[in-house]
């Protein structure tokens, strides 16, 4: 029997995750889930690929999306000050979340939104742990993105669909394969999922699972998860390790080719899919993974 064994949402794009034992599943993926982005001075997002110490950025948001808490790796530029009416130190910054305040124009992938600035000092702290000009910036109510795929959705600030879906089997088989050529094998936190299946013997299995019933909950497949650079950043250190698992993975993961590949994932290597939310609800670790629709993979 599948069932969920890991459950994780990203408050703040890029940085690292919340696991916990029930959460909230939205029409945009796990309530609260890349709700944030770190932007440069001019609104393009800022990401693992270029600014790998965004992993060590550990958010915390109330349970009410009001108040949000950033903690980041001791003393990075020896913060030691207070900023205006905001708690700062060496370790991190709590906020009051902005819900209502001047919108910035963003940048995703060359895509334009929207965001709700946070101020300038949750901006300056970021600007210190990152060494580089940084904003904040949220989702705001009026946000009404759809995302691609086989099955259009909704999500907040994620690269593309609401909810990443990645099995224990899949990791199980990648970590076979680089032990094979003598390389580290790698947690799942390399892969950023927001739901971990353990039970499904056969790895890929998520490829071929197209709607998949999760307690009171129903997602529908959209498509690949097509892997980059951030795979090869150690979560826990805020560096890249690479070049695994991307080496890897291109040796048998590689969706140039494949029959059913749609152009857009074609040419880039796939681990782990991407499903829209048909039936929002509540989810634990524990409940019970029933697929209700098996489809063809495109890999």
């Amino acid at each position: 029997m599948a069932r969920v064994v890991e459950l994780s949402y990203y408050p703040v794009k890029g940085c690292a995750g919340v696991s916990p034992h029930d959460a909230v599943l939205t029409s945009a993926g796990l309530a609260h889930d890349r709700s944030f982005m770190v932007t440069s001075e001019d609104g393009v997002f800022r990401t693992q690929r270029r600014w790998p110490r965004l992993a060590l950025i550990r958010p915390r948001i109330s349970p009410d999306g009001g108040r949000l808490s950033l903690h980041g790796p001791e003393r990075p530029h020896a913060l030691d000050r207070e900023i205006g009416d905001t708690e700062i130190d060496d370790m991190g910054i709590d906020i009051d979340v902005d819900t209502s305040g001047p919108r910035r124009d963003v940048d995703l992938f060359g895509a334009p939104f929207t965001g709700i600035d946070q101020g300038d000092e949750v901006a300056a702290w970021l600007s210190e742990v990152l060494g580089a000009p940084s904003r904040l910036v949220r989702v705001p109510p009026e946000h009404d993105r759809v995302t691609d795929g086989r099955i259009p959705g909704s999500s907040g600030y994620a690269d593309s669909s609401a909810v990443h879906v990645l099995s224990r089997s899949t990791l199980d088989a990648l970590n076979e394969r680089l032990i094979e050529r003598g390389a580290l094998t790698l947690p799942m936190d390399r892969f950023r999922p927001n739901i971990v299946i353990d039970g499904w013997d056969t790895p890929h299995t998520e490829d071929r699972a197209h709607h998949l019933t999760i307690a009171d909950t129903e997602l529908a497949y959209t498509k690949l998860a097509i892997r980059c650079a951030v795979t090869l950043v150690d979560q826990q250190v805020g560096k890249r390790a690479g070049p695994e698992p991307l080496r890897t993975l291109a040796a048998y993961r590689r969706v140039r080719g494949a029959r059913r590949a749609r152009p857009a994932t074609s040419g880039g290597v796939a681990f782990g899919t991407k499903y829209a939310v048909l039936r929002p609800g509540k989810l634990s670790v524990g409940d019970e993974v029933r697929v209700t629709l098996w489809g063809e993979a495109e890999l």
